[in-house]
């Protein structure tokens, strides 16, 4: 089996440049702070396409054969590698074909669409569509992209580990998702042999851990929702493997919830919008400060594609984790004005009623009482502790839902 070098990072870095961005790695004093490490981000977020795909894509297309530039390119995806195949093989004058299964959004659809490529609905899942994909490159005579388990796609991949190390040579550790693997072991190529001595781990969420599974020889046992959809990947590439265990790549497996709070405090505190592939990095470093303590850190924040309303929902579940918002219900009398002195007492300790449910005719226990929900914005937990205390002192019935 092929393997991926430092010399065929940099090689892909010049193919690939003036046609990717090189996008900045800067550190970040708000997620240093929060973790009490060094934090270096790789903004990856800002390519065209919105994510690293770019780099593998605009790589493999390059070394493309005048015979198969003729033909042109076929690749599956419903995300980000569809995007950038579109793209590159537009801006280099070839055909583009992408299937994608029926329920890919339509919003990814005509996104892909409108980077030139003409895309086909095929299955109900992806492994449907890249059965397809692969029938059509036999029956048309075009070329497979593969978007993780292909030399060339690792060796573009791994450009963004060039550029954090040359940008930041400091960097002496690496926390870096994994979906297939090519990423990562792209990364891995290049960092171990920049700066032998370099910490690599690559980063999982817990409902797929296939990488994992297959690095330490268990059956490959994924499913379940995820926010991290982009590394939601059952089938891991044979390349990406073989590169791993070969370079003893350790791949740490994140909670959900991990996940949530590293999309939230890059969009806090960072003032960065990722998507949930590309927070799993600094997810890893909040589930596992142990493993990064002292260390340098290098994250890719390889995507920002996230749909406005997962993002909004991500960010209003971690501010009632933070006790940023209390969500109240009471069993108050039925009476006038009481409902204007609990507002009237909430405003006065300092919190703000954003949300008002007040159930008068069949929730409560009895026609003398009612319910009453309420949603509350305050400053941080301790303050919402003292309104919580104020309104039980002044007799109210109040719980925290």
């Amino acid at each position: 089996m092929p393997g991926v070098t430092l010399a065929d990072v940099r090689a892909a870095a010049a193919r690939i440049q003036g046609a990717v961005l090189r996008t900045p790695t800067i550190r970040s004093e708000a997620l240093s702070r929060a973790t009490g490490l060094d934090i270096y981000l790789k903004l990856d977020n800002l390519q065209a396409t919105g994510a690293f795909k770019e780099r593998g894509a605009a790589n493999r297309i390059a070394l493309l054969s005048a015979r198969e530039r003729a033909a042109g390119v076929v690749a599956m995806s419903a995300g980000n590698h569809a995007q950038a195949v579109a793209r590159h093989a537009t801006l280099a004058g070839i055909a583009a074909t992408i299937v994608m299964p029926r329920f890919t959004p339509a919003t990814k659809v005509t996104r892909t669409e409108g980077f030139g490529a003409r895309v086909v609905l095929h299955g109900d899942t992806l492994a449907e569509a890249a059965a397809h994909a692969h029938q059509l490159a036999l029956t048309e005579g075009l070329v497979f992209i593969h978007p993780y388990d292909d030399p060339a796609v690792i060796a573009g991949q791994g450009t963004a580990a060039l550029e954090m190390l040359e940008d930041q040579p400091t960097i002496d550790a690496l926390s870096v998702p994994v979906g297939g693997g090519g990423l990562l072991a792209g990364c891995a190529a290049a960092a171990l042999e920049l700066k032998p001595g370099i910490r690599i781990f690559g980063v999982e969420v817990e409902a797929y851990p296939a990488m994992a599974q297959r690095l330490a020889g268990r059956p490959v046992q994924v499913g379940g929702p995820t926010v991290a959809e982009g590394i939601a990947v059952r089938d891991v590439g044979e390349l990406p493997l073989s590169l791993l265990q070969r370079f003893g790549t350790e791949v740490l497996v994140v909670p959900e919830r991990a996940v949530e709070e590293a999309i939230a405090l890059l969009a806090e505190g960072a003032k960065l919008v990722a998507e949930g592939a590309g927070a799993a990095g600094l997810a890893a470093v909040l589930a596992f400060p142990e493993r990064f303590e002292g260390r340098r850190v290098g994250i890719p924040i390889c995507g920002g594609n996230i749909d406005a309303r997962a993002l909004s929902n991500v960010l209003l579940r971690q501010l009632l984790r933070d006790g940023r918002i209390l969500r109240l219900r009471f069993d108050i009398p039925d009476r006038p004005g009481v409902l204007a002195d609990i507002a009237g007492r909430i405003s006065a300790m300092g919190g703000n009623v954003i949300e008002v449910q007040h159930q008068q005719l069949f929730g409560a226990p009895t026609v003398q009482s009612t319910e009453l929900y309420l949603m509350v914005e305050v400053r941080d937990g301790p303050q919402g502790n003292a309104v919580i205390a104020a309104l039980v002192a002044s007799g109210y019935g109040v719980r925290r839902e």
